[in-house]
């Protein structure tokens, strides 16, 4: 794979790709507003969700045992996982020994971290995608650019012509209703036939043992519901303690992922079918994969895993609006992309995501369990300079530019000598290229400066 850089500079290029992921984020955004706006006290709610978080994660094997024994219980079957690989086979021997031929997976961002897709393509394993935007980009052979909305990034046009390409029976009008129809007639038998579902968890409910699942389209019930087998991915980190804290983190979750109060489908489930029931899995099995999580709780990421996957932090990022999601190369994008993928996949090969934010905190304001995101980036940043990870090129700019700024003379000098000269390159007010700042200027124009500096400003006041 290319670097970020590259990546970068591609979506940067990317007209129809800024205008799809600014349509779906800028409303995304507004929905929010609204929603918090109705909410009393929205910011005592987000004080107790991250307590409720941090409670968890600082008793984390308390509510592993409590959820495995309540789990066991309800005839759920429990397995651990260490890492992403045991977690794939996990799953993979489970649907051998169900002599499984197709499996039907709800939208899973662990499915994706831990590369089960692939997973079941190497075993033979047909995989039907229950998510609309997830078919969408099975068709297109990509990964999900966002955690909430993975096929934010195609326009209509492009959906239709994957439709048209793939589909038995594709759409004949160019609408969203005969699309959606189009996807019904090609998935709806395949998800009812399946010999075994997937789907991940929102939440782990660790005095009952039972999963929740959240979705807009009914796809985890598609699952969880016709299959003989049903298998749960989920991270260690998604417990809480009870039922009314899982209520509370859904009031969050909703808000912040798509501003709604509630979201269309939430379904608590707690072991395989019982006698007298009318439906359900004859076995339930869940797959607790830990994957690091545990390192990042050791090595001072534990506000990370506070995280409930709401993908507020990339609606309201100002770099995540301008390439979205596939330039940061991991399972996550965004600012939490930034943070989780070089604990996930290394910093060494993950540097230049830190340092893919302005830091101007937006991030941290609307997240829901309050994140210090920033202070993560900034951790990463500096982690990544004791290692000497930054190429000497760079290493040696700050350097110098650290020897001018201490020295306040020169600094006023560089300064004085440096606004007239970006002057010159003003058009109208912007300046659209200019010499050693062609990576600004490549897909965008530049304000001009000001005709004054701050400081030359501030001490024309003080002598007043």
């Amino acid at each position: 794979m290319s670097g970020f850089i590259e990546r970068a500079d591609a979506a940067l290029a990317n007209r129809v790709l800024k205008i799809a992921v600014e349509r779906t984020a800028g409303r995304a955004e507004a929905n929010r507003a609204t929603a918090v706006g109705a909410f009393p006290d929205f910011e005592a709610a987000r004080t107790r969700a991250a307590a409720i978080k941090d409670h968890v994660i600082a008793n984390l094997g308390h509510y592993l045992r409590q959820f495995e024994a309540n789990a066991v219980a309800a005839g759920a079957k429990v397995h651990w996982a260490r890492t992403a690989d045991e977690a794939c086979a996990i799953v993979v021997d489970i649907c051998k020994a169900a002599g499984a031929r197709t499996v039907a997976r709800s939208k899973s961002m662990l499915g994706e971290e831990i590369g089960l897709p692939h997973a079941l393509a190497a075993a033979g394993i047909e995989r039907i995608e229950t998510d609309l935007a997830e078919h969408i980009i099975q068709l297109a052979g990509e990964r999900p650019s966002h955690i909430v909305w993975p096929a934010m990034h195609k326009t209509r046009e492009q959906v239709s012509d994957l439709f048209k390409a793939h589909h038995r029976e594709p759409q004949t009008d160019e609408t969203i209703a005969a699309m959606a129809e189009s996807a019904r007639r090609e998935l709806r038998s395949k998800m009812l036939d399946a010999d075994v579902g997937i789907s991940g968890a929102n939440f782990l409910i660790a005095d009952t043992g039972a999963i929740c699942t959240v979705t807009n389209e009914g796809n985890a019930e598609l699952s969880l519901v016709p299959p003989r087998v049903h298998i749960v991915t989920a991270g260690i980190e998604k417990l809480v303690p009870s039922l009314p804290h899982a209520i509370h983190m859904l009031r969050m979750l909703a808000r912040s992922a798509t501003g709604a109060a509630l979201t269309q489908y939430t379904s608590f489930y707690a072991g395989p079918r019982r006698p007298g029931d009318r439906d359900g899995p004859e076995e339930m099995h869940i797959v607790l994969v830990d994957n690091g999580r545990t390192k990042m709780r050791a090595e001072g990421l534990a506000e990370m895993l506070r995280c409930i996957r709401c993908g507020a932090c990339m609606n309201h990022c100002v770099v995540f609006r301008q390439i979205g999601g596939h330039a940061y190369g991991g399972t996550y994008p965004g600012p939490m992309g930034a943070v989780l993928t070089p604990a996930l996949d290394g910093l060494a090969a993950n540097r230049d995501l830190p340092n893919a934010c302005t830091l101007n905190g937006k991030c941290q304001e609307v997240c829901p369990v309050r994140i210090p995101l920033p202070t993560l980036l900034r951790g990463w940043r500096e982690k990544s300079w004791r290692e000497g990870l930054e190429p000497v090129t760079t290493r040696a700019g700050i350097g110098l530019w650290a020897w001018v700024a201490q020295r306040p003379h020169l600094y006023r000098l560089a300064v004085a000598m440096a606004l007239p000269a970006m002057r010159l390159f003003r058009r109208q007010g912007w300046i659209g290229r200019l010499p050693l700042a062609g990576g600004w200027t490549r897909h965008r124009d530049m304000p001009a400066p000001a005709p004054h500096s701050f400081s030359t400003l501030y001490q024309r006041e003080q002598r007043r």
